[in-house]
């Protein structure tokens, strides 16, 4: 069969994909402030250009040491457990989940407020079976469409500030002072400003989405798309709640919260102005439903590689698309949005939530790729404090949510819950077969025939998922090493067959290597452990060759973590994932 070759997406294109679901925030994120903020929001989002600026370089170093697709999850499958990864890939999920039904819906609702006639709920239907159909094409159209949303929404905002600042020019800052003048309404300053920036992290969600598609960017792209967003959000929020509180009174922001921008522009430059920020709300907001439907494609597709998913959703067309995969998504964007009944407050809760853990949970990874990979090359690297700092500033927004709609975290729980249920299922597959097995057999007599062939199916079953074997190529590692790669594959990965692989390099056979295998093998002997020397030198070339030889994918093969003398990125060996 011939190798699908995906064309690699450039700066704008990819920065369009990531950057419409980031920037769409613009649209509401300056309102939910100054609720809670009042005339001090600008400064509140200030404080999240800030944070967003450190996350910046903690992206940077995990995704420059580990180029992979899954973001949070591929983080943590390379440096801890396919348990805790299992969690961040599921909150990703739900993030994408929640932020493209919203995000359709809300895009309907400002297209209502143009035709009065529009059902929601249809016409929200129709936005995310037509963005299904453009992800299915392949990304390449999606960047396409992604590109003309992203400019268009760009220049949208720059001609609602330009208007904003000359209506100040000529009628001057009575509103502004009068705005300044108003009472807290959250008693003091430093409540109104923390309560201002745990609403206002709202506006960087979307910015974990390009580390789940970097395998699709052209190299040193990723980095410049972190940039981007950053500097795009840094200056649209702090600039229009600046210019909000200077034009609008802070009496008329809750009244027109829902389209606040477009009543700005109303204000500034007439209904033109208005039209043309509804317009550009409606395409904005479809773009961050593309994003969705990317960067879940990316992610899931990795989870299925790694058998948490069924092998079922690993299908692609002609177009290297994983239609499976985006259907399944459009399956149940469309489930939540009848279970919701359209009233999609409590997915906000789940929005808000899921994507605060996933920025958390991206943050330690971090610090456990410092800890565990301290020789692993990367382009940039965070500071440790720096780290800390970032993380412990999203913890306070998770904390301020929940302070602000404790509901909403409640409803939060209610889909994480069973979403972790049916992952854990996944991972515990072969423990349950064991244990259908058994039952089966308590009742053998009764139901005989039902028994013999539900077991021979169970049977089959299991020796399928423990028949894949894995590959570890060692360095000749002491047996310290091995021990603890032996224990990792014990504990994360179903599987009875593991090929420990040392490419000699015209090196003499090592003995003691030999010699600590066999005790290994005596220690685990659940796990069928074959020992191969192969002459050669290792590099991406001898991957190609052993996992064709084999039909072995390369995301089951293992590595030790590389030192900064290794001739290749991680990103070079097709795969290829970092174990110990």
């Amino acid at each position: 069969m011939k190798e699908i070759v995906h064309k690699k997406l450039n700066q704008l294109q990819a920065t369009a994909i990531c950057g419409n679901d980031i920037s769409s925030s613009c649209l509401y994120v300056s309102a939910l402030t100054i609720l809670y903020a009042g005339q001090f929001a600008w400064i509140s989002l200030l404080i999240v250009a800030v944070v967003l600026f450190l996350f910046r370089k903690i992206y940077g170093e995990v995704v420059g040491a580990i180029p992979l697709n899954g973001g949070a999850y591929n983080v943590l499958l390379n440096t801890s457990t396919k348990r805790l990864a299992s969690l961040a890939a599921t909150l990703t999920v739900l993030s994408y989940m929640a932020t493209a039904v919203i995000s359709a819906s809300e895009g309907m609702h400002y297209l209502h407020g143009i035709f009065d006639g529009l059902k929601i709920i249809t016409a929200t239907i129709v936005v995310l079976v037509l963005f299904t159909g453009l992800a299915i094409l392949g990304i390449g159209e999606s960047a396409f469409v992604a590109v003309i949303i992203f400019i268009t929404h760009l220049v949208t905002l720059s001609l609602l500030v330009l208007a904003s600042l000359w209506f100040i020019l000529n009628n001057g800052l009575e509103t502004f002072h009068l705005n300044w003048q108003t009472p807290i309404a959250y008693g003091n300053i430093k409540t109104a400003l923390f309560l201002g920036f745990s609403a206002a992290m709202l506006g960087i969600s979307g910015f974990e989405s390009s580390a789940n598609f970097v395998e699709e960017q052209k190299p040193g792209v990723f980095p410049k798309t972190l940039r981007n967003m950053w500097a795009i959000v840094s200056f649209f929020n702090p600039v229009i709640a600046l210019l909000l509180i200077s034009i609008i009174p802070l009496a008329e922001v809750g009244s027109n919260k829902e389209s606040l921008l477009a009543y700005l522009g109303q204000t500034t430059g007439g209904s033109w102005l208005a039209w043309l920020i509804s317009i550009d709300a409606v395409l904005v907001l479809c773009g961050a439903v593309l994003t969705s439907f990317v960067g879940v494609s990316g992610l899931l597709n990795r989870m299925t590689l790694d058998r948490i998913l069924p092998n079922y959703f690993l299908k692609q067309n002609k177009r290297g698309s994983h239609y499976r995969i985006v259907i399944s998504f459009l399956v149940l964007c469309i489930s939540v949005l009848f279970v919701t009944n359209g009233h999609l407050e409590s997915l906000a809760g789940v929005y808000t939530f899921s994507f605060l853990a996933v920025m958390a949970l991206f943050g330690i990874g971090n610090l456990l790729l410092k800890f565990k990979r301290r020789k692993l090359p990367r382009p940039e690297r965070a500071r440790g404090i720096v780290v800390v700092i970032a993380v412990s500033s999203i913890i306070a927004a998770f904390i301020g949510n929940m302070q602000l709609n404790i509901n909403s975290f409640y409803t939060f729980l209610k889909y994480m819950v069973p979403s972790l249920l049916f992952i854990g299922i996944m991972l515990n597959r072969i423990f349950l077969i064991r244990v259908l097995i058994e039952g089966l057999e308590y009742f053998y007599q009764p139901l005989r025939k039902m028994v013999i062939v539900s077991n021979r199916y169970l049977h089959k079953m299991s020796l399928k998922i423990n028949s894949q074997e894995f590959v570890f190529f060692t360095k000749g590692d002491d047996v310290a090493i091995l021990n603890r790669v032996l224990q990792y594959v014990e504990g994360n990965e179903t599987t009875k067959k593991l090929k420990i692989v040392h490419v000699t390099n015209g090196m003499t056979s090592n003995e003691e290597l030999r010699k600590d295998l066999e005790v290994l093998d005596r220690a685990y002997d659940e796990i069928d452990i074959e020992y191969l020397e192969i002459e050669g030198v290792f590099g991406p070339e001898i991957i190609d060759e052993l996992s064709e030889k084999w039909k072995i994918p390369k995301n089951f093969m293992f590595i030790g973590s590389p030192g900064n003398k290794f001739s290749y990125r991680v990103s070079d060996l097709g795969g290829v994932r970092l174990i110990m």
